[in-house]
C-alpha cells in the first residue's frame, strides 16, 4: 500500500493531484506544529487540548487550500456546495482526530517522545487515511 502510494506520487493518473495533496499537507502540518507549540509552550495548554484546537484550525485551512488547488477540477463552488464540502472534510478529518491524538498520546506517554516530534509522526501516519477519504467522498 505504501509502495503504491509512493509510486503514484511520480506516475499514474492521480500523480499531480496526490502531489498537490502532499504539498498542502506539508504546509498545513507546519501551521499545525506552530499552533501546537504556541498553545502548549505559550498558552500553557495540555498538549492534547492544544493539538485538538490546532487540528481543527488546520482542517479548515486544508479544506480551503485543497478545494482551490488540489481538487480544482472537482472544486466545490457556490455557497451551499462549498459549505457541504467543508462539512464533509470536517467529518473525514474529524474521524482522523482520534487516530492522530491516539498516536500522539502513545508516543509522548509511552515512548517518551517530545510532543512536537510525536505530533509530526501522528500527522504522517494519519495522512494516507485522510487522502483516501477526501479524494473519494469530499471531492469524489
Amino acid at each position: 500500500m505504501i509502495r503504491s502510494f509512493l509510486r503514484n506520487l511520480y506516475s499514474g493518473p492521480i500523480a499531480p493531484q496526490l502531489r498537490r495533496f502532499v504539498v498542502v499537507g506539508i504546509v498545513t502540518a507546519g501551521v499545525q506544529m506552530v499552533l501546537l507549540w504556541a498553545f502548549v509552550d505559550r498558552a500553557k495548554l495540555h498538549y492534547l487540548l492544544g493539538a485538538l484546537i490546532a487540528i481543527e484550525i488546520t482542517i479548515i485551512l486544508s479544506y480551503v487550500l485543497n478545494n482551490a488547488w488540489t481538487f480544482r477540477k472537482s472544486q466545490n463552488t457556490g455557497r451551499v456546495e462549498y459549505f457541504i464540502g467543508l462539512l464533509k472534510t470536517n467529518v473525514v478529518r474529524g474521524t482522523a482526530i482520534p487516530i492522530q491524538l491516539g498516536i500522539l498520546f502513545l508516543f509522548v506517554e509511552w515512548l517518551w517522545t517530545p510532543y512536537l516530534l510525536a505530533n509530526a509522526i501522528a500527522i504522517g501516519l494519519s495522512g494516507l487515511y485522510r487522502y483516501v477519504l477526501e479524494a473519494r467522498w469530499t471531492w469524489g
